[in-house]
């Protein structure tokens, strides 16, 4: 099975990408199976449903979540309703509406949706909670979106999955690193985001250039006109077992490459 993650998608810019360049490369790469990020899809915050729409028709197969999943919470508790593939994070509180895990029998296919706890929304302990869950798709391959701020922390999470799952790529940061290795499991401490990239993290820099000079913060603005990218990570999983992968990016609406292969530990 090929599996494509696509990374933050942020606004109209992001969007405006994976239209345009994922159908090709689902094409191009014979991709079988689709995961992308979707908390800032809506114009940096959340998703609405035109949005949800919109990415969903460009051939995405299942979202994964945030902790601006419910940014947006009266449209995302309607999409959660109707669409079962869209997720939030597992070890956000039982209370909170949609679910944490989607479940592909055809391809024997669990997506995990987990989120972080250093500098996030204090919910429950995604290493406590994760272990539980796992124990449940013995046989299955396993993908985890784990949506993390500290890279400390997503790549202790790999180290205690990876020989339990197919797959563990960090999203939140925006960054992008280079760090893409197949340990039985492959592995990506952040996939970066599509969409702006020549401002900060996607969104306008005036706010964030005050927010530093003057410590006060206002909302931050996605722009329409920018240097955009697109970045995705694909994963080659035979038997549960990562066996390869790679990096796609696209900048703009130019052809995409293969930015960077697995190193094979």
């Amino acid at each position: 099975m090929r599996l494509l993650f696509i990374g933050d998608i942020v606004g109209k810019p992001g969007r405006q990408m994976v239209k345009y360049h994922l159908p090709k490369i689902r094409d191009k790469y014979q991709i079988d199976f689709v995961i992308a990020n979707y908390e800032n899809a809506s114009h940096g915050y959340g998703l609405v449903p035109k949005n949800y729409k919109e990415i969903k028709n460009a051939g995405i197969d299942v979202m994964t979540g945030g902790n601006h999943s419910f940014d947006k919470k009266k449209e995302i508790l309607e999409i959660f309703e109707s669409d079962k593939a869209v997720l939030r994070p597992l070890n956000m509180y039982n209370e909170n509406a949609g679910e944490g895990v989607f479940i592909d029998e055809d391809k024997k296919l669990v997506v995990i949706s987990l989120m972080g706890q250093f500098g996030m929304p204090i919910f429950d302990n995604p290493f406590r909670i994760i272990q539980k869950e796992i124990k449940k798709y013995e046989g299955y391959n396993i993908f985890i979106d784990f949506h993390a701020e500290s890279t400390a922390e997503k790549r202790a999470m790999f180290l205690m999955l990876k020989d339990k799952i197919s797959a563990l790529v960090g999203t939140h940061t925006h960054i992008g690193t280079d760090d893409l290795i197949v340990d039985r499991a492959g592995y990506l401490t952040d996939i970066g985001l599509t969409g702006c990239f020549d401002n900060v993290i996607g969104m306008s820099e005036v706010e964030p250039i005050e927010r530093f000079i003057t410590g006060f913060s206002k909302k931050f603005d996605v722009v329409d006109k920018c240097k955009k990218i697109f970045q995705a990570v694909v994963f080659d999983i035979e038997n549960n077992i990562c066996i390869d992968a790679f990096k796609i990016k696209a900048y703009d609406f130019n052809e995409e490459f293969i930015s960077q292969r697995a190193y094979r530990l």
